[in-house]
């Protein structure tokens, strides 16, 4: 009853729409959970099953196929070193990506705890600025510039800064489902309390210490707020500071090898001169089941959430690309690239999607590989921070193909 043990039939081919054996014996005991007020992980252990044999009504039977581009096989084609300080550092996808295309981190700086120590825990050979100690909050201008300094970064450095400013404040996607006359909206741009500035403060730190390459990641929605007023303001600063500063791209990640459609902004200035922001586009887009089937059981953030059986009962009846309703959770289409990947997890507060073939949501792990991380990248913290770190970033194999592609021409030329 294993829906992971794919065997190699035709691509499409399906399941009867009529209900199998191995289906009515999972409704009887989702049934008997329920009734019995016992959880369903006792009743599938009473009957030798685990979580993961569990089906959906419908179901397509696949051969399993690697990916035609991914971030493991990603190969940079320069081998000169270029130095990187990260703001806004998250969980590191960026600094990751462009670590991949032979630049070297120096300097990794975020204020968020959990988020340090997984990024300590990988990235072995730079400094991460932030907590325990303090330093890494970006709006205070005076201690970063005094650790950049301490830390021997120059003006006029040769080198690159990245960030990406929490976004939030500028996202669609994060406030859709509430009323803009609502406490809970949170699409205030750059008015919000905490974080609406600091795009802002970063710009000054590009401003100080004239690194010869920026980059600035956000969300489409950045261009729109107060009408690109403030957008415009940002350009205005930077070409008054002797920038060059392309035009904001908007990239859909699924166009680039990455098995998820996200969509991304980024602003990139050069001292150089003119530059163009150009990257080959894959020809296939990848499907998500190629990085989802294969993970082993002792993959660290592999933990995945055991839910009610009264979950798990409306699941099962979910088609592909369909959304439950009420957990607004979406099942994934094995043979199309993930729809953009949410914060969830077993604390609550947000959501992932539904796997494609199990009638569970994703783990960690999963949407990690969605994201393209490599499973050696290992994320701290409980199973809700786990996703928070995972999917407020940009995906690896994105931000490699822009170092390769855009940034090391600069320096190149």
């Amino acid at each position: 009853m294993n829906t992971q043990s794919i065997l190699p039939l035709k691509e499409l081919e399906t399941h009867p729409k009529s209900k199998s054996d191995r289906f009515v014996l999972q409704e009887r005991l989702i049934e008997e959970s329920i009734e019995r007020c016992v959880p369903i992980k006792d009743i599938l252990d009473d009957n030798g099953l685990k979580y993961s044999d569990l089906e959906y009504f419908s179901n397509k039977v696949l051969e399993p196929t690697k990916p035609n581009f991914s971030f493991q096989n990603f190969t940079s084609a320069f081998e000169e070193k270029i130095p990187v300080v990260s703001f806004f550092s998250g969980a590191g996808g960026l600094d990751l990506g462009l670590e991949k295309a032979n630049f070297q981190s120096k300097l990794l700086f975020e204020h968020n705890q959990t988020f340090c120590e997984t990024l300590r825990l990988n990235f072995k050979n730079a400094q991460v600025i932030g907590p325990p100690n303090h330093g890494g909050d970006v709006s205070n201008g005076d201690d970063i510039i005094s650790t950049l300094k301490h830390s021997e970064i120059p003006k006029h450095f040769d080198g690159v800064f990245i960030g990406g400013p929490p976004c939030q404040p500028f996202s669609i996607a994060a406030n859709q489902r509430f009323n803009k006359a609502g406490d809970n909206f949170k699409r205030t741009g750059f008015q919000h309390q905490t974080n609406g500035g600091l795009l802002f403060d970063y710009i000054d730190l590009i401003i100080e210490f004239k690194p010869r390459v920026f980059l600035i990641e956000n969300v489409p929605g950045l261009q729109e707020i107060d009408g690109g007023e403030q957008l415009n303001l940002v350009y205005e600063k930077l070409k008054f500071a002797g920038y060059f500063v392309h035009k904001p791209v908007i990239l859909e990640a699924s166009d680039f090898g990455v098995p998820q459609s996200r969509k991304r902004l980024f602003i990139i200035g050069s001292l150089d001169g003119e530059f163009d922001f150009q990257i080959p586009v894959q020809n296939q887009k990848q499907r998500c089941i190629d990085h989802i089937f294969d993970i082993e059981d002792t993959c660290s953030n592999h933990e995945t959430r055991e839910h009610s059986a009264s979950s798990i009962q409306r699941y099962m009846y979910i088609d592909y690309g369909q959304r439950e309703k009420l957990g607004r959770v979406d099942r994934l289409d094995p043979l199309k690239p993930s729809k953009t990947v949410i914060a969830g997890g077993s604390g609550g507060g947000g959501r992932s999607h539904l796997h494609p073939t199990i009638p569970r949501t994703l783990s960690p792990r999963e949407c990690a590989r969605l994201q393209t991380f490599p499973d050696r990248f290992t994320f701290c913290g409980p199973n809700s921070r786990q996703f928070n770190q995972i999917v407020n970033t940009v995906p690896p194999l994105l931000s490699a193909q822009i170092a390769e592609y855009v940034i090391r021409p600069i320096f190149a030329g």
